[in-house]
């Protein structure tokens, strides 16, 4: 899911992350069919965290992507808008929750009335803000007293199977592993680096069994991927579908997540 907006030209880091947090668009489709959701002990550990029910509770889903995140809110009672700054991925959201509204706009510069919402969330899409901005901007839509609720799927690297395939990624693509390794302190620098925010951290566990093939279009939905061009990713897939066989012969891939969820409650 992507939230983000503009960025200098001139800078090559933020240029390449502006393209890969854009990446998705082209792929929305892929995205909607072989993304994982969440599950529900995290809706309920935002209630707890958050000091109140989803049902009734005015909230803004931000780089709500396809709506994965939202339908779950939605589902749980919620007055919800997405905020979603991509093309591709707005027009996919609309074909699949119609009834529910959506704006363009992004964490930088969010479309929305100050002091006007109980929870603000954000569904693996917070680390593509700029928290210098994307910070006072949740402390001014959210109601005194709301909360902001960042969550992140993170693969189980305990699992030596999953450990194994971040590491071949990492080595074909050369992708820092920091966040990998190293969950908590990573998401929890990304929320608010300059330590304003009162976070609190909670991890939940949970897996699904998907077909290899699933699991591989899955991985293949990441802008890591997305933005390497379709020969390179293809050559890494071959490959890994080998791997994965070898160590799931019926073919179905059991894929463990732990959630990373930070919540902070506005003053």
């Amino acid at each position: 899911m992507t939230a983000t907006s503009p960025v200098p030209a001139q800078d090559p880091a933020q240029a390449h992350a502006h393209i890969r947090a854009h990446s998705f668009n082209a792929a929305a489709a892929q995205y909607a069919a072989n993304r994982p959701s969440y599950p529900p002990a995290l809706l309920d550990t935002v209630e707890e965290l958050a000091g109140r029910p989803l049902a009734g509770a005015r909230i803004a889903d931000v780089g709500a992507g396809t709506g994965i995140a939202t339908a779950l809110l939605h589902a749980r009672g919620a007055h919800v808008v997405a905020v979603e700054p991509g093309e591709g991925m707005a027009a996919q959201f609309r074909r699949t929750l119609a009834r529910v509204p959506i704006v363009r706009g992004d964490g930088n510069h969010l479309p929305l009335a100050t002091s006007s919402l109980d929870l603000l969330t954000y569904a693996q899409s917070w680390h593509w803000t700029d928290p210098a901005r994307s910070v006072p901007e949740a402390l001014r839509v959210l109601r005194p007293g709301g909360a902001l609720a960042l969550w992140w799927n993170t693969g189980a690297v305990d699992v030596p199977w999953i450990e194994a395939q971040a590491r071949r990624i990492e080595r074909h693509f050369g992708l820092d592993g920091v966040v990998r390794t190293d969950g908590h302190a990573s998401h929890l620098a990304q929320a608010d680096p300059t330590g304003g925010l009162a976070v609190t951290h909670r991890r939940i566990r949970w897996s699904r069994r998907v077909p290899v093939d699933l699991h591989l279009a899955n991985i293949g939905s990441h802008s890591a991927f997305l933005v390497q061009g379709e020969e390179r990713s293809a050559a890494f897939l071959t490959e890994e579908r080998r791997h994965l066989l070898a160590a799931f012969p019926d073919g179905t891939v059991e894929e463990t997540y732990d959630v990373e969820l930070l919540v902070a409650t506005a003053p």
